[in-house]
């Protein structure tokens, strides 16, 4: 994150003593570090050891998904058709995939007290449909639609939603390094500059949420990789009194995102919010076209010979493409030229702004479709760039 936040009670000096009412029994410090003790961190105080476990057992979560023989093409596919449902944690099915990026989504149709981390990555939470709370041992962020829910490696947490029912729609992105700042966007201090798509003020951090001390049998579902475990831990793990740092969940909404504008049209990376080591994120919102009197505000045929494309679209009408649904998923893979659909170059002249709303991510290695992709699959998708 771009700037320091405190929540609750710290010492005044780190590492030192920090003592409950009872004046005998210390709070724990743990130090949340990233890039060993090079990158952002925090310094969290627990009122009972982080460390205890009393039991751990492998746990089978979900069917394997691959798609050995999925053909190198264009993919349309509607992750609306997939109604499968389930908890935060159990609704997710992931469709596209790499060694360093997975893409999910689901239905948060149930309710769970189960608490999750995932320990060798970092998370991206859209929240499409439903509205509720993240809770975590960093506090409570209220989310709503278009909230994109930024949750670092290793943070316990759970998603509470207002009301369970089949519009909750949640898509995921899991990478193995931290989703960042761009450092374009940001000075030599650190703070955000006055080109950047969006200030401070509006990522939302954790609010403080009172320590639960209560004991018993809590369920953590630990994902490493592509294996889950079961840890039974004997204090409530949102025991958190109070800490400080630059590393916690935050929440930004993809409608406070400030879209550039161009004389002609602007290729992706202006659109660019977050970064990881392997992939970017970018949002895509409504805005002006391109105002020079000639301009094609559709986008060029391209090809990346570097990069997978994708696009999840959210709401709106998308210029450049024919049968996209809310919910759909389009991969353009590397190796390939992609662009607009027939007629969409020439619909596209004249137009004054576009109305749509998607996260696009531009992976540097090849993703490979899953089962779940070749279930919802628009057949013909690859042949839609045929002239009639």
């Amino acid at each position: 994150m771009p700037f320091y936040h405190k929540v609750g009670e710290i010492p005044r000096v780190k590492h030192t003593t920090f003592y409950k009412a009872d004046g005998k029994s210390l709070y724990r410090e743990e130090l949340i570090s990233s890039k060993g003790f090079s990158g952002v961190y925090s310094n969290v105080y627990h009122h009972f050891l982080p460390t205890a476990v009393k039991s751990v057992k492998q746990i089978k979560l979900h069917d394997t998904a691959d798609w050995p023989d999925a053909p190198h093409l264009y993919y349309h596919f509607y992750t609306a058709e997939n109604k499968k449902g389930g908890n935060f944690i159990t609704c997710r099915d992931e469709y596209l995939v790499n060694p360093h990026c997975k893409i999910s989504a689901g239905n948060v149709t149930e309710d769970t007290e189960d608490f999750y981390r995932n320990a060798l990555g970092a998370e991206y939470l859209f929240i499409h449909h439903g509205s509720g709370k993240l809770l975590s041992h960093f506090g409570v962020i209220e989310f709503s639609e278009g909230d994109q829910l930024i949750i670092p490696r290793a943070t316990t947490y759970q998603l509470k939603f207002d009301a369970y029912k089949e519009t909750n729609k949640i898509m995921i992105i899991e990478s193995d390094t931290a989703f960042e700042i761009p450092n374009i966007y940001k000075n030599e201090y650190g703070q955000m500059e006055e080109h950047a798509p969006y200030c401070e003020r509006d990522f939302r951090p954790p609010s403080f949420m009172e320590p639960n001390t209560d004991t018993g049998d809590y369920r953590i579902i630990v994902k490493s990789a592509a294996r889950f475990f079961e840890h039974i831990v004997p204090h409530h793990p949102f025991g958190v009194v109070g800490w400080d740092g630059y590393l916690y969940p935050y929440a930004f909404n993809i409608k406070d995102y400030h879209p550039k504008v161009g004389r002609i049209h602007l290729p992706p990376p202006v659109h660019l919010a977050f970064r990881t080591g392997h992939f970017i994120v970018c949002n895509f919102c409504p805005r002006l076209f391109d105002f020079h009197e000639s301009a094609i505000p559709a986008p060029y045929f391209h090809s990346n010979i570097d990069s997978d494309e994708v696009l999840y679209y959210v709401e709106g009408d998308f210029m450049s493409r024919k049968g996209i649904k809310e919910g759909s998923i389009t991969l353009h893979p590397g190796g390939m030229p992609h662009g607009p659909q027939p007629g969409k170059t020439e619909e596209s002249v004249g137009a004054k702004e576009t109305n749509e709303y998607a996260v696009m991510i531009d992976t540097y290695s090849p993703l490979f479709p899953t089962k779940h992709v070749e279930k919802t699959l628009d057949k013909d998708y690859a042949q839609s760039w045929l002239e009639k």
